[in-house]
């Protein structure tokens, strides 16, 4: 199974936001949480973050035939990005969401959203769904 994480613009920087809420996450801490809940499972993720729609769009495409599920935070993307959105409709990957508070305006419809102030309890919970996800999907097969 594999598992593609898109981290959207400004993830990078998360550890600035988490600072003024009062915890100290970082981008490198959601993605070993995110790397020890699939640790010995037959599961690969391919992890990218960028502030660029471009980069992600061939991060997409690269990975669309080998790609079971995406978990996507396109934080300010959600509102601008239509050739992001294209793209996800067009390759087919389903995906879940995940946002630290509620979009009023988004572009994104995926299989799942998670909106959760705790970025690595959110990325958790999407992982864990995108998992269920795949194995009922499969399972189907």
């Amino acid at each position: 199974m594999v598992i593609l994480i898109l981290h959207g613009p400004n993830m990078n920087l998360i550890g600035l936001r988490s600072v003024k809420a009062g915890t100290q996450v970082t981008l490198d801490k959601i993605n070993r949480a995110v790397r020890k809940q699939v640790r010995n499972e037959e599961i690969t993720l391919k992890i990218l973050q960028t502030h660029d729609e471009a980069k992600a769009i061939t991060f997409l495409q690269r990975n669309r035939n080998s790609a079971d599920g995406l978990i996507i935070s396109p934080e300010a993307w959600h509102i601008s990005a239509y050739t992001l959105a294209d793209t996800l409709s067009l390759v087919e990957i389903p995906y879940i969401t995940v946002s630290f508070a509620r979009q009023e305006k988004n572009l994104f419809r995926g299989i799942h959203s998670v909106v959760n102030p705790d970025s690595i309890a959110g990325y958790v919970e999407a992982l864990e769904k995108m998992k269920t996800y795949i194995k009922a999907r499969n399972s189907k097969k």
